[in-house]
Formats: structure tokens, C-alpha cells, sequence
């Protein structure tokens, strides 16, 4: 057994549909399940999902407040009224502003723009900045990813004579601001088609408006906030970042290329994960740490040596936030063991002093991952007394609901299901801890603390072909909404498995079933090669692509999870490097080592164990005094001499993920797989007729006169004085009752001799396959 790292979710579908759209649209079964699956139940929005063209772009005045929005911007630009573009730090924000900033240069407008500092003053619109602003001669300001919850400092503007257009696409409050035009799709007022658009989004949709046509040119950027921002991929936003990631990967915008270079992607075709794992991150580091400066100007420049300059100080500063997540991270996983172990708290809350509050939710979302748990990270100040910070959930905790239940101890809060953020009194976080607590006592399960994957569709490895791999591709840019599929082999055996990469820390393979096989490879899987049997059955995650090399292209699976579902029974008997494989094995949580032998217990008891080795069990024909824990190796060091012993220590261990079958020690030779028959009987005793006292000192020349081993010849005096032919008299063995016959059968020395030479045999001469074969007998037997 091996298990899985997560548990499994297969999606479910209308195969009926399905089948429908492969034929009606030339899919294959994979593509067309997959599309069913995201919601696509019709011929042609299958057609349009596969092709995603601008010509999809709804007409931008259906939003409501576009129209308005349109007339007041085009009037300032007429009259050169300086316009403000009030953004956000993060990258979404950025983009959005550094959009705007090519769109009103474009338009000939008078205008500049202005991001909050995220230390000083933090999200949203203020009143000060407003004041500022107001003070500096501008009568209006157009918000770019912010703006919907601003209902004070819109008020305020307007007592000033600003005029704000927000545009926005966060969750709108009860009241919304009574700004000049407030744009955002999720309005309740508003009917636009699609209300997921990032908040570049509706900048570009501003843009088109504005323009009369899709602004293209400037889609690069929107696809770079986009996905950055982690909305759904889907319907609008799909045709954004496809649109732009296509002109990424050709695009004029000066600051993106030095972005790319510097991120070492100049000669990559960009996808979704560039801008989401390279580009996004970095983009993001100077509105955690500093200001958002340096972004707006590397994405509006247009001086190749301002670009460069401005896209090394963004990966400096990368760097210096990686490092300090890291850093954080280690101390705030310390706390957790420390203070809040996760199997006393099913919600995690941590604060410090001293905390970057700028990164606080990449430390969140690094101990969901390592704990498993809903969990808020906090930076503590000291003067203000409060703590701010960021939240990221697990699936079926929602945590904007969470804590709009514990509202009384959080002035400040927002968010959605699975990430929020907020700032409290300090005095708060353990009323704030306590209830947050009981509520994921009262909402989860057990079986929700284990990580969950949600499965497309489970394939038969037939299906598996580069026709499928290659349409797969039509998918594509995968992200949120839009998730890469992940497809299940179950029942696969692995071929060729072995470890590759600089420290051999990847897995690569071929998956076979029935003659068909499918080339696989698993990033940080090679542990599991100790781990699985030559035999053993898989079932397989993975993400379906295709491979191209030296000009052939095959479908590959990239390995995301996988599972043995049955024990595993590793064959390594008679083993010459015995102890050092025992070495390794009990390196392996939660292994026990079994003996069956006086000698083998009293060994491991005079050895210096090292300190990582748990508990050496010694079994004889009392039996095991205690159960086996909870478990999941189980390492068999010598032969038994009993069936029953080895019976009951299989029924024990049935739940075990692997039994390490180390017995048959070759320097022990063969003599314990056979039993003396009546002949060897039969040829002692005439000897003893002729010879009735043998003195001790002469067995040596006896077994070597009948041409046995001394240990046979011990074991036949000793059944022969149970049955009692022989007494042992002082230095020597003497006939008596010569004549009389007992059944050899009646000795219980030759029945356990018997008994132990045929299990020996049993286990030591049997293939493989037989020996899994008399474990899974014994287990049955044991528990029938």
C-alpha cells in the first residue's frame, strides 16, 4: 500500500452530452468530457470555449455606469482636465493602472495616477490622498481595482468637488458608494453578461468603450493581471488572457520585456504559469515591501534603460521577499507546534511583531499547505496595538462567512470563501482564535483536513493518445475556473521506474496495462521507488501533455499523485547486506521490526540501535503479549518456526502499507528447510543397537561417520529421548527400552521440526508471487 497524498474527487458528468459534443464537434472523448464537465452543454459554446476570439468580447455598455463613465472622461480629455488613476499595489492593481496610463497617453490626456502605500496608509481610497489630490488641482479620479467599499471617502470627495468613477470588480457592499459612475460588473444593479472580470479587466473594458474597439494592443498587460489575480479563466477572461498571452509572447511593451529576461523566459513560450509563478510574483514584491513605484514604471516606460533598471530592482526585491517568507514560515510553523498543535486546533491563528503584513498571505497560504488548516497570519504593532493580516481557508470552511460570525472582534475585515484579510485589536486574536475554533468544529469532518484533488476524468490507458494529448491543448491557458485536467489510471503496473535529475530527485517510468503503455514522469517523486514492489498496482493523477524530442512527439503524464491501494510485500530474503537494509528501513515512520528467534532478539538487545528505530517485537510460541500500534512498515527479520505465529502476526498487520520480507539468512546454509524422514531415524537407532553408549565427546565423529550436521544429529537425540530411546546419562547418551516401537509422529520436537522445515521451505523456496499468495492465505485463514 501506498497511500495518496490528498484525497480523490472525480468529477461527474453527463456522458450522453458528452458523447454528442465529440461527434457534433470532432473531439475526443477526453476533450468533450472535459469541456461537460466546466459547464459547456452545447455545440456551439464548445466552438467558442475551443476558439475564445475577441469577436466574443461583449459590447463594454452593458455595464452599468459605462456610459456615463465614457461621456465625463472623454469631456476632461477635450477640455485637458488632469485625470487621476487611483490604483491598488498588488499586481492586479498595478496593471490595472499601468492600462490606464498607455490609454490616456493614447487619448492625449492630461493626467497622472497614484497607488497608496501599503504600510502608510494601506488598501483602498483615503481621505487624505483625496485631499491631496484635490489640493493639487484635480477635479477627477478614476479608481482602478478599488473603489466599491469607499462609501466615506467617496462622500468625502464629493463634498470636496472631486468627481470619482470607480471601477472596480471586488464584492460591493449593502450601500455602494454615490460616486459620479460607479462600473462593476458584480453590481446588483448591473446585468453584464459576465461579472468574474479581473480588475484590469474592467479597465479594458473601459478601454474599449472609450476607443469603439478592443484595445489588442494593451491585452498583454490585461492578461498579466488577470491571471495574476487568480480569477476564473473562463468566458471573458479566457479571451483576455488568451489574447494576451499571445501578444506576450510578441509584445512591444518595453518594461514586460526586461521583465521576461530577467525572469530567464526570453526564449520560452509563455503560458498562464509564466505570469502566474514568474512574472505575477514579481509584479507583486515591490507592493509588499516597498511601493508599488517601480512596478507602474517598468509596465509604463518607455526607455529600454529605465526598463531594465526597474525590472532587476523588481527581482531584487523578489528575492528579498522570498527570503523573508521563507523566514517567517519556519518561525510561524514553529509557533504552530509550540502554541497551537493542529491536532488541538482545527483553525490556525498566528501573530508576531515584526511580521511584514505585505507577505503575510504567502506565510498563510505556505502553513495551509504544510497543516492542512484554515489559518490567519498576523503582524502585530505595537504602538497601534493591533494586528493585521491575511487568511487563506481549505475547501468546505468558508471564511468570509467564518468571520463574519466573529464580526464583533473584527472592525476591519473582507474577503471571500477562500481568502480574506483584516485588522483587529490585538486584545481580539484569542476570543478570535476560540470561536473560529468551534465554528470549524461545527462546519468540518475528519475528512476534511485532508487535502482535496478534484479529478476529471478517469481514463482507460487505451485512450491515452497523442490525438488526445494534442487537442488537450485547445484548452488552454489553464487557471482558475479553467483548472489543468487531471486525468486517473487505475490498475497500471510501472515499467522501467527509476530516478532522474541532478539529485535524483524525479521519478521517471512508462505506465503499462494489457500491452499498452504511456510514458510518465513525477517532479519530486523519487521516494517513491523504496517505496513500491516490482509488481505493484497504481493508481495514478496526472496531467496529460505531449513530450517532443528529437523530433517525436508521444503523450506523456506528468505525475501529480499516486496510490497503491493494496499491501505491498517487498521480497528482499536472503539478503547478504541484511542489517544495513534493516537500516534503512527503519528510517520509515511508524516501522516495527518482528523476530521469531531467542538468538535474533538477543542480538537487536546488544546492538546500539540507532535513535530513529522504533520498537523490535519478539514473537515466540507464547505468542505477542501487545498489539502492534497504528503502523506502516513492518519489517519480518528472521524465519518463524511456527505457521501459527506467522499467522497471527499477519492478521495483526493487515492494515499495514508494506511487510519487508528480510528472513533466509545465506550463511545459515539450508539445513532448516528440511526435517529428518524415517530413513535418517531408522539409520541412528541400528547405529545405537550396535553402539548403545555414545559418549559426548564422540557426536562430532558420529555426524561426521553418518555424513550429517551436527545440528541434525543434536535434534534426532532429542526426539529420540522424548520418545524415550535415549537417556542421558553423566557425559554420555544410552540406549534403552531396545525394541519397542512408538510413533515418530507422537515426538512434539519432530512435529515442530516438521512443521518449521516445511514453512521454512514454504517461504523461502516460493516465487514471489507465491509468497504475497500464502501471506494473503495466512491473513484469511487467520481472520475467517
Amino acid at each position: 500500500m501506498l497511500k495518496a497524498k490528498t484525497r480523490w474527487q472525480l468529477a461527474a458528468y453527463d456522458e450522453q452530452l458528452a458523447a454528442a459534443l465529440a461527434v457534433e464537434c470532432g473531439l475526443t472523448p477526453l476533450v468533450s468530457k472535459l469541456l461537460v464537465i466546466r459547464g459547456i452543454d452545447s455545440p456551439q459554446k464548445a466552438r467558442d470555449f475551443l476558439q475564445a476570439g475577441p469577436e466574443l468580447f461583449y459590447d463594454p455598455f452593458l455595464l452599468d455606469g459605462m456610459e456615463q463613465s465614457v461621456h465625463r472622461i472623454r469631456q476632461a480629455i477635450e477640455k485637458k482636465e488632469p485625470i487621476c488613476i487611483y490604483g491598488d499595489y498588488d499586481a492586479d492593481g498595478v496593471s490595472s493602472t499601468s492600462f490606464m496610463v498607455h490609454l490616456l497617453r493614447q487619448m492625449g490626456a492630461v493626467f497622472d495616477y497614484y497607488i497608496p502605500n501599503r504600510f502608510t496608509e494601506g488598501y483602498g481610497l483615503h481621505k487624505d490622498a483625496l485631499a491631496h489630490l484635490h489640493e493639487k488641482g484635480y477635479k477627477l479620479v478614476v479608481t482602478v481595482d478599488t473603489g466599491i467599499s469607499a462609501v466615506e471617502q467617496v462622500e468625502y470627495a464629493n463634498q470636496l468637488g472631486l468627481e470619482i468613477i470607480v471601477t472596480d470588480h471586488h464584492e460591493p457592499p449593502a450601500v455602494i458608494p454615490e460616486a459620479f459612475a460607479v462600473i462593476n460588473p458584480k453590481k446588483p444593479s448591473c446585468s453584464y453578461p459576465f461579472d468574474m472580470l479581473a480588475g484590469v479587466g474592467v479597465a479594458f473594458k473601459l478601454g474599449h468603450a472609450l476607443l469603439g474597439e478592443a484595445p489588442l494592443h494593451l491585452a498583454d498587460l490585461a492578461a498579466v493581471g488577470t491571471i495574476a489575480d487568480l480569477v476564473p479563466l473562463v468566458d471573458e477572461n479566457r479571451i483576455l488572457a488568451r489574447a494576451g498571452l499571445k501578444r506576450l509572447n510578441q509584445t512591444r511593451n518595453v518594461g514586460l520585456q526586461a521583465l521576461i529576461r530577467v525572469c530567464g523566459l526570453a526564449d520560452s513560450e509563455l503560458s498562464a504559469g509564466h505570469v502566474g509563478f514568474a512574472l505575477g510574483p514579481r509584479l507583486n514584491a515591490s507592493g509588499r515591501l516597498e511601493t508599488a513605484e517601480s512596478a507602474v514604471k517598468l509596465l509604463t516606460t518607455e526607455d529600454l534603460d529605465e526598463a531594465e533598471q526597474c525590472a532587476q530592482a523588481l527581482d531584487d526585491l523578489n528575492r528579498e521577499r522570498q527570503e523573508l517568507v521563507q523566514t517567517m514560515t519556519e518561525e510561524a510553523i514553529q509557533m504552530v507546534r509550540e502554541h497551537y498543535p493542529p491536532d488541538e486546533h482545527s483553525v490556525l491563528v498566528v501573530a508576531k511583531e515584526g511580521w511584514n503584513v505585505g507577505v503575510v498571505g504567502i506565510v498563510a497560504s505556505r502553513l495551509v499547505e504544510q497543516f492542512y488548516r484554515p489559518t490567519i497570519v498576523l503582524g502585530i504593532d505595537p504602538v497601534k496595538g493591533t494586528a493585521k493580516g491575511s487568511a487563506r481557508s481549505i475547501a468546505g470552511f468558508d471564511l468570509y462567512e467564518a468571520l463574519t460570525e466573529c464580526k464583533e472582534w473584527l472592525p476591519h475585515y473582507g474577503g471571500h470563501t477562500m481568502a480574506a484579510g483584516m485588522t483587529l485589536p490585538t486584545e481580539n486574536l484569542d476570543p478570535l482564535r476560540q470561536r473560529l475554533n468551534e465554528l470549524a468544529k461545527e462546519w468540518l469532518t475528519a475528512d476534511d483536513f485532508t487535502p482535496l484533488t478534484k479529478v476529471d476524468v478517469a481514463m482507460d490507458i487505451q485512450e491515452v493518445s497523442l490525438d488526445a494529448a494534442e487537442q488537450l491543448e485547445q484548452l488552454a491557458p489553464y487557471g482558475m475556473g479553467n483548472p489543468t485536467p487531471l486525468i486517473m489510471l487505475e490498475d497500471v503496473e510501472s515499467v522501467g521506474m527509476r530516478t532522474i535529475g541532478r539529485d535524483d530527485n524525479h521519478l521517471k517510468c512508462s505506465l503499462q496495462k494489457q500491452g499498452t503503455t504511456v510514458d510518465a514522469i513525477g517532479f519530486n517523486w523519487a521516494h517513491v521507488t523504496k517505496k513500491v514492489t516490482p509488481k505493484a498496482k497504481f493508481r495514478v493523477l496526472g496531467e496529460l501533455s505531449v513530450n517532443e524530442w528529437n523530433g517525436n512527439r508521444k503523450p506523456q503524464l506528468t505525475i501529480r499523485d499516486m496510490s497503491v491501494p493494496h499491501q505491498q510485500v517487498f521480497d528482499w530474503r536472503g539478503s547478504r547486506d541484511k542489517w544495513e537494509k534493516w537500516l534503512q528501513l527503519v528510517e520509515e515512520p511508524a516501522s516495527w521490526t518482528v523476530v521469531f528467534r531467542e538468538e535474533s532478539y538477543a542480538s537487536f538487545t546488544t546492538k546500539a540501535l540507532p535513535e530513529h528505530s522504533h520498537s523490535v517485537f519478539y514473537v515466540g510460541a507464547g505468542g505477542m503479549k501487545d498489539p502492534f500500534p497504528a503502523l506502516q512498515t513492518v519489517i519480518l527479520y528472521d524465519l518463524p518456526k511456527r505457521r501459527s505465529e506467522l499467522t497471527a502476526i499477519l492478521a495483526q498487520v493487515r492494515d499495514a502499507e508494506r511487510i519487508y520480507c528480510l528472513f533466509g539468512d545465506p550463511d545459515l546454509g539450508m539445513e532448516r528447510l528440511s526435517c529428518p524422514g524415517r530413513e535418517h531415524f531408522k539409520q541412528l537407532y541400528q547405529f545405537l543397537v550396535q553402539v548403545p553408549v555414545v559418549p559426548h565427546i564422540h557426536l562430532d565423529a558420529l555426524a561426521k561417520r553418518l555424513k550429517w550436521k551436527r545440528s541434525l544429529l543434536d535434534g534426532m537425540v532429542a526426539i529420540f529421548m522424548e520418545l524415550g530411546f535415549l537417556a542421558e546419562e553423566p557425559g554420555q547418551y544410552r540406549l534403552q527400552n531396545p525394541g519397542e516401537k512408538r510413533p515418530l509422529e507422537s515426538s512434539l520436537l519432530y512435529q515442530a521440526w516438521k512443521e518449521e522445515a516445511e514453512l521454512a521451505t514454504e517461504l523461502l523456496l516460493s516465487s514471489s508471487e507465491d509468497l504475497i499468495r500464502t501471506f494473503h492465505q495466512l491473513v484469511e485463514t487467520a481472520t475467517v
